[in-house]
């Protein structure tokens, strides 16, 4: 220790402590010259310390904020896609509320008790041979009954039967056969589905008069269809392949492929 205490080094330190204590302790006040610009030196280094500490903090809250702004952001944009979302199921709601509403003031309201229904799903080969509604039993609905879109047009007839849903075999499946004829001349025949060919009106008697442009509605004989129902327009008349018969394709005026909504005819009026 005796031997530290002799070194220049302790003595540099000595005299260190001692200038220190009188330059910023100035006990006395006789160092104020020596300490006021030992000050002065030191004041641009403080001020540029201070302005480095401020622009440090500032660089702080900037990156908080620019954190901040990017949840909001984010929660803008969730919301947007939110609102996005919604103004789509609305517009799809509308549309299908007005193509409701339209079918609704062209149906025959005034002859048949209708229940309006929504197509749940299609045969999925494409074939147009049947398609299932969400309507069932418990809706008063039984097999026979007839399906029907605005102005009172044939989709086909009830087939199957369960509590909440049912099935609709279209007039284009080869099983569905209904009695038919002519505005016109009152023709009768049958129609029935024939696969690529759509709807056949067939049975014709020779004896009666068909041509191209004939408008076709059910004759209400037999079963639960009744008269009135409008099926399609003659295409063309031919005979039938042996000749007993006369035949004429039809077409009809509805697209199934684009149909979201039917009515059941539950009864007449």
């Amino acid at each position: 220790m005796q031997r530290f205490t002799s070194t220049k080094l302790f003595k540099v330190c000595l005299i260190s402590i001692f200038f220190g204590w009188l330059v910023f302790l100035n006990p006395v006040g006789i160092i104020n010259p020596i300490r006021n610009i030992f000050l002065d030196v030191l004041a641009p280094f403080k001020k540029i310390a201070y302005t480095l500490a401020a622009a440090t903090e500032g660089v702080g809250e900037f990156i908080g904020s620019v954190g901040q702004l990017k949840v909001e952001n984010m929660k803008l944009l969730n919301e947007n896609q939110r609102l996005i979302g919604e103004k789509a199921m609305l517009a799809d709601m509308k549309n299908e509320n007005d193509d409701l509403r339209n079918q609704l003031n062209l149906l025959p309201r005034n002859q048949f008790n209708l229940l309006a229904a929504t197509i749940i799903s299609q045969d999925p080969n494409g074939m147009g041979n049947w398609l299932e509604i969400d309507k069932g039993s418990e809706d008063k609905i039984s097999e026979g009954m007839p399906v029907i879109v605005a102005k009172g047009i044939l989709v086909g007839r009830i087939s199957d039967v369960t509590r909440r849903n049912s099935k609709v075999i279209l007039l284009t499946n080869p099983k569905s056969v209904v009695s038919i004829a002519t505005v016109e001349t009152g023709a009768k025949g049958i129609v029935r589905g024939e696969y690529g060919l759509g709807l056949i009106f067939d049975m014709i008697l020779q004896t009666d008069t068909v041509a191209s442009g004939n408008e076709i509605i059910t004759s209400g004989i037999g079963s639960q269809m009744p008269r009135g129902l409008y099926v399609g327009t003659v295409q063309n008349v031919h005979p039938s392949d042996d000749h007993l018969f006369q035949q004429a394709v039809i077409v009809s005026p509805i697209q199934i492929s684009k149909l979201q909504f039917v009515f059941v005819v539950v009864g007449n009026k």
